[in-house]
């Protein structure tokens, strides 16, 4: 895997983000109907929070982010992605190792939700998330660090 590095977002970083989810999310969307790439942009912008989100880095090339909430008693996996000729390096697993190893340091579940019969509900089951619910379009899951 090539040197990556971690880097906050900063606000400038917006369009590029949702440019990459979009990008991400595509073939997932049009499976299931609904693509719609103005939406995917706006719900993505209209909710961005530069102080939650991690760019991944090689060099100057963003290969993905992802953006974790602290919600008190659990921490909130609200975006993962990586860009398309980047998927199956690696990388979103590298991600949520690390998501995962700051959460069982703070004794948090982790919780998040990946659109229904995305690729996305099987890495995240192999990553020992369990699913706690349904929505109409979503899948939601949990992850429970181990005893100490």
């Amino acid at each position: 895997m090539t040197s990556l590095r971690f880097d906050g977002a900063k606000d400038t970083d917006a369009k590029r983000l949702a440019t990459l989810r979009v990008n991400a999310m595509r073939p997932s969307l049009e499976a299931v109907g609904r693509f719609n790439q103005e939406r995917a942009r706006r719900r993505f912008l209209d909710s961005f929070v530069p102080a939650d989100t991690t760019l991944v880095l090689s060099g100057n090339q963003l290969l993905g982010f992802f953006a974790v909430q602290d919600r008190g008693d659990h921490l909130y996996l609200d975006h993962l992605y990586v860009a398309p000729d980047q998927q199956g390096g690696g990388i979103g697993s590298l991600i949520l190792h690390c998501v995962l190893r700051d959460a069982a340091e703070r004794d948090l579940p982790v919780r998040l939700m990946a659109l229904k019969d995305s690729p996305a509900n099987a890495f995240y089951r192999q990553h020992g998330f369990e699913v706690t619910g349904q929505e109409e379009f979503d899948t939601l899951y949990q992850w429970v660090p181990p005893p100490k």
